[in-house]
C-alpha cells in the first residue's frame, strides 16, 4: 500500500531499524511524522518486553503516540542530555560528493522548531526515510516558524533573499496553521538550494524567525527503508 511520500513497508523498515539502536536506560528524542511513528511503535513493543527508556517528544502527535504505546516521557529540561534522537525528513540530500550530503528539509508537520532543539541535544541523531525523500539537491519549500506579529515583515525579508513565502493555511479550520508553540509557518520556495548552509544562516538572522526547516550538518546517519530492506547512509 502506498502513502504520501512512499510505501508503508519502506517506512516501517526504516523506523524499526532506528528503534534497534535504542538501549536500556536511553533517553530518546521522539520525532514527528509517519515514518518516525513506526519507530515509536517499535519502541513501545520493546518497552512491553522490558526495555526501560524515557522519551522526549517533539510534538503533540508524537507525545500522544508515545503515551499510547507505554513509553515513559520526560522533558528536555529535566535531563542532562539525550542518547539518541529519531526523526523523519521531507527531503534528504543523498550525494556523497556534495558538501550538503545529509542536509535535510523538515517541518511538513510544523514541528521543526522543537524537532531541531531535541535533535541538536542528542548525542546521536538518526533520520528515518523512504527513497522518495532522497534528492541530490534540496528543492522543497523551507518551512519557517515565525512570531505571529512578525509574519509580514519576515515575508518581506525572505523575498529579499529570493524566496517566495506563503502563509500555511490550516486544513480543518479557517485561518493559518498555528504550531504547538503558538507560532505561524511560512512555506518559503527558493527553488533549487545551492548552498543550504548559507541560506540557513541568513534565515536565522531575520528578526521574528523562531526556527527554519533547514537542518544542516546535524544528522549522523539516515536509515532508508526500501521494499526489501534498509540502506544506511553515514555522515
Amino acid at each position: 500500500m502506498k502513502t504520501a511520500g512512499g510505501s508503508d513497508a519502506a517506512k516501517r523498515r526504516a523506523g524499526e531499524r532506528a528503534a534497534e539502536d535504542v538501549a536500556d536506560g536511553f533517553v530518546v528524542g521522539l520525532g514527528t511524522g509517519s515514518t518516525t511513528a513506526y519507530a515509536i511503535r517499535a519502541l513501545g513493543r520493546a518497552v512491553d518486553d522490558g526495555l526501560e527508556i524515557r522519551g522526549v517528544p517533539t510534538s503533540f502527535q508524537s507525545r500522544q503516540l508515545a503515551l499510547e504505546v507505554g513509553i515513559e516521557l520526560t522533558d528536555l529540561d529535566a535531563v542532562d542530555g539525550l542518547d539518541l534522537a529519531i526523526d523523519g525528513a521531507d527531503q534528504v540530500v543523498d550525494d556523497a560528493d556534495a558538501a550538503a550530503h545529509g542536509a535535510l528539509i523538515k517541518g511538513g508537520g510544523a514541528a521543526h522548531a522543537r524537532e531541531k532543539l531535541v535533535d541538536a541535544a542528542a548525542d546521536r541523531f538518526v533520520v528515518v526515510a523512504d527513497p522518495s525523500k532522497l534528492t541530490t539537491r534540496l528543492e522543497r519549500s523551507v518551512p519557517v516558524a515565525v512570531l505571529p506579529d512578525a509574519h509580514t515583515v519576515v515575508a518581506d525579508r525572505i523575498r529579499d533573499l529570493g524566496g517566495e513565502p506563503t502563509l500555511r493555511d490550516a486544513g480543518e479550520k479557517d485561518g493559518p496553521v498555528v504550531t504547538d508553540n503558538g507560532n505561524l509557518v511560512l512555506d518559503c520556495a527558493f527553488g533549487s538550494i545551492d548552498d543550504p548552509d548559507e541560506l540557513a544562516t541568513r534565515l536565522s538572522a531575520i528578526p521574528g524567525v523562531v526556527e527554519h526547516g533547514l537542518f544542516v550538518g546535524m544528522a549522523d546517519a539516515t536509515y532508508v527503508g526500501t521494499d526489501d530492506g534498509v540502506e544506511t547512509r553515514h555522515y
